[in-house]
């Protein structure tokens, strides 16, 4: 979808492990710039880095920041930028970063080095904020008895670790017939939250999309209904196919305007069999891409 080109200049908005630019090393004589708000990928990335002098560039920071992070370094337009949303592989296998219930760990979940935790989460928050929380960035359906299920909990102990959470949660929603820990819902919730995940995808989308040159391309993987969602709406109505006013509305008379970009992707692009036996972790992975047509 990114079709990198030799002299083309991109963004990998979410570093990670690597995998995005080395591909796109490898498939043209182009440049990259990477950013990523964990310093472990950071360091990880310069053994990358060192491959390929003057041709990938690491930054550390929130994508939310791109603008001001690529300004910096004197970069004005992408010819494409990609970005892979939600927790990696790395931050999600380390009990230390505490991400997982899979595994005990500090209850963390701060994908970079700075910030409150989900131990002060769910430690100091109101449990009617808790249980917004829990309802909104995880769908949990049991948001209340969970959040209720915390403050009475945390009233004669605090928090730590992330198998004493999973434990708590446990208490209230058993395990179904989907397979589904009965805490997934409610660790994601808390890490979107730890991470403001949702406004730095709105923030990252808007950005990258500004610096595009003509014929640049945006592409987005999402992993869960509210980062595809937010995809799904911002690059509708990047290009055009947002809702137009009744018949009935003054505006209607107004001429439209042209659409800045067109879709690559029709609906969405989804792992096929092959890829998820090989990545499990594919298995809930949703690509969707656009194009500036316009300057």
């Amino acid at each position: 979808m990114l079709a990198p080109r030799d002299g083309g200049i991109y963004l990998d908005g979410t570093f990670g492990g690597g995998g995005y630019s080395a591909a796109l090393l490898a498939a043209a004589r182009c440049t990259i710039w990477a950013i990523d708000r964990d310093p472990a990928a950071i360091v990880r990335g310069a053994a990358l880095a060192a491959q390929y002098p003057d041709r990938l560039h690491l930054i550390e920071g929130r994508f939310g920041d791109l603008l001001d992070l690529l300004k910096a370094a004197g970069v004005s337009a992408l010819d494409g930028a990609v970005f892979d949303f939600g927790v990696s592989s790395y931050q999600i296998d380390d009990p230390a970063r505490g991400f997982s219930f899979r595994g005990d760990g500090p209850l963390d979940m701060r994908m970079g080095s700075t910030g409150e935790t989900a131990a002060q989460i769910v430690n100091t928050r109101g449990e009617a904020e808790l249980a917004d929380i829990l309802y909104q960035f995880g769908e949990e359906r049991a948001s209340r008895r969970i959040a209720a299920a915390i403050v009475a909990r945390r009233a004669t102990q605090a928090f730590e670790t992330t198998a004493d959470l999973a434990a708590v949660i446990r208490t209230v929603v058993r395990p179904d017939k989907s397979g589904i820990h009965p805490a997934t819902r409610s660790f994601q919730a808390l890490r979107i939250e730890v991470n403001q995940e949702l406004a730095e995808i709105e923030r990252g989308l808007a950005q990258a999309a500004s610096l595009l040159a003509p014929g640049g391309r945006l592409v987005a993987v999402s992993f869960h209904s509210l980062e595809d969602r937010m995809v799904k709406r911002f690059m509708q109505a990047a290009s055009g196919r947002t809702a137009g006013p009744s018949r009935h509305d003054p505006s209607s008379i107004l001429p439209t305007a042209l659409a800045d970009f067109k879709p690559l992707t029709k609906g969405v692009i989804t792992p096929g069999d092959a890829e998820v036996a090989a990545n499990p972790r594919a298995r809930s992975a949703r690509l969707r891409a656009i194009e500036r047509v316009a300057a």
